[in-house]
């Protein structure tokens, strides 16, 4: 597999994909070589924290909208670490460009931004991210553990949360609700 091949890809589980972290789960693939692959799940929130608890907790200065930001369950890997995915700009410290549209901070310079109401239009405030051991991600995606597509910029700033695993499948013209709960191959 070409280095880099699902950069930039949406990953959406498969229906027999059962493990709690990544049940139904659309992750965004923001890195992937020989190295491994790193992504952030963009459709599981927290109920319980928001941006102002993060902000608070970080000694950042805020605005009251800081409340209703809500924190995502970015994955099952550094799951203390905070993680921004964001539309333009895109030229945060230790941003990593995904797209022209989409990158992937973990600075404090756009968690400042952020709260200050002066960062990016469009973002996700992820806390931890999924990760794959070299070779693993290829492995899982030729068991039929996911569909791939190009992401969306749409389903991840747009789309309802609770809607982006169904309306990512239907980008690829397939109905979830045909989908098996059994892996093969024909």
């Amino acid at each position: 597999m070409p280095v880099d091949y699902l950069k930039s890809h949406f990953l959406m589980a498969m229906p027999a994909l059962l493990d709690v972290n990544f049940r139904q789960s659309v992750t965004c693939i923001s890195e992937h070589n020989e190295d491994g692959a790193m992504g952030i799940v963009i459709n599981q929130r927290y109920d319980d924290l928001n941006a102002k608890m993060i902000f608070e907790e970080l000694g950042i200065a805020f605005s009251e909208d800081a409340m209703t930001i809500p924190i995502h369950i970015g994955g099952p890997v550094h799951t203390n670490e905070l993680f921004v995915l964001h539309g333009p700009p895109l030229d945060w410290g230790g941003s990593l460009i995904i797209t022209d549209y989409l990158a992937l901070s973990n600075s404090r310079d756009i968690l400042k931004a952020i709260a200050a109401k002066n960062g990016p239009q469009n973002y996700i405030i992820s806390l931890g991210c999924a990760g794959w051991a070299p070779g693993q991600l290829e492995w899982e995606v030729s068991q039929n553990a996911w569909l791939v597509t190009p992401c969306s910029h749409e389903i991840i700033f747009e789309v309802p949360v609770e809607a982006r695993w169904k309306r990512a499948i239907q980008n690829l013209g397939i109905d979830p609700e045909q989908l098996s709960d059994a892996a093969g191959r024909a």
